[in-house]
């Protein structure tokens, strides 16, 4: 049996965007989306290891602690996103490495990332969701929740490649 990380994309809605008081939270509980949660769903049932990846702090663990509100994107440069040589670190630091497969739940932006990060290291990624519009992702990963199933990760989709 393989060990699966999955990496779950953050999400750009926040507690703070309904409860600018809310003062500092734990990331699994930061991000409000509806992808968001579908996802962290999927991860909490599915996952071996589960992590979420924050264009702000990189790779954190679902009780990391986010202290206030934030807009940092990958896709607007000028908002200053965390590096992929940061994110390099990260995998290091925190062994993520140690998961032969990596499955990301997000946009072929978050794929591409994570592929970049794990560039070099004896993994495989997997991206069930990348090039799916929003609402056909979310169907997807609920019906893995229904069925009771995770993907199969010989089949979800070919490995990414960094560009």
């Amino acid at each position: 049996m393989f060990s699966v990380l999955v990496v779950v994309a953050c999400g750009r809605r926040k507690i703070w965007d309904v409860s600018p008081s809310a003062g500092a939270v734990s990331a699994r509980d930061a991000y409000i989306g509806a992808p968001f949660r579908v996802n962290r769903r999927y991860a909490e049932r599915f996952a071996d290891r589960w992590v979420i990846l924050s264009a702000k702090y990189g790779f954190i663990d679902p009780d990391f602690e986010i202290p206030e509100n934030y807009n940092v994107t990958f896709k607007d440069p000028s908002t200053k996103p965390i590096t992929v040589e940061e994110l390099r670190k990260q995998v290091l630091e925190k062994r993520l490495y140690e998961h032969p497969i990596v499955l990301v739940l997000g946009s072929r932006i978050y794929a591409r990332i994570v592929a970049e990060a794990f560039s070099g290291f004896d993994v495989k990624i997997k991206a069930p969701l990348a090039g799916l519009p929003i609402g056909k992702a979310m169907r997807k990963v609920k019906q893995a929740l229904e069925r009771g199933k995770p993907f199969d990760c010989d089949e979800v989709a070919e490995n990414v490649h960094p560009s």
